[in-house]
């Protein structure tokens, strides 16, 4: 157990319930389409440990460093996550995201991650398996203000068919 009383709690903490599971789900969505690497990674401890696709990260510094240059090329970057399933200290999540690159080609990328958190509500690793596929710009399904959270009137994954 970490004594670290500097650290703080990212609510909601474990043991997760499938409600505050949900809730921290919308929270990591909502934090991910601010497009804002220092608010994406105070959601994860000092020292997280992620894969994400075949890039191996360690600590904060890293994540930051790896979501600058992410959203350097992903342009009118829109995410939806949803709950797959969770334990008292894990989540599993299926997630979709809408981009354009440089040239001004579309893709959808889908994945799922693996969470893990400790008491703060931290998550220490993230493991993340992502495919992306171009699509046309009339394929789109994810619109809102990119300035802000997906509207809670937005279809989920599940309502999209994603």
């Amino acid at each position: 157990m970490t004594t670290n009383t500097a650290v703080t709690a990212k609510p909601p903490v474990p043991p997760f319930t499938e409600k505050s599971a949900i809730m921290k789900v919308r929270l990591a969505e909502n934090a991910w389409n601010s497009r804002d690497p220092q608010v994406v990674a105070q959601g994860y401890s000092i020292d997280s440990v992620w894969r994400n696709r075949s890039v191996f990260l360690a600590g904060r510094a890293q994540i930051i460093d790896f979501l600058s240059s992410k959203w350097d090329r992903e342009h009118e970057y829109r995410l939806i996550k949803e709950l797959w399933a969770h334990s008292e200290d894990r989540i599993a999540v299926r997630f979709a995201y809408e981009y354009r690159d440089d040239s001004g080609q579309w893709f959808r990328a889908y994945g799922n991650e693996n969470w893990l958190y400790n008491e703060h509500g931290l998550m220490t690793h993230r493991h993340a398996s992502i495919n992306d596929v171009q699509i046309d710009e009339g394929e789109r399904k994810f619109f809102w203000d990119r300035s802000a959270s997906r509207p809670e009137d937005h279809p989920s994954l599940s309502d999209l068919g994603l």
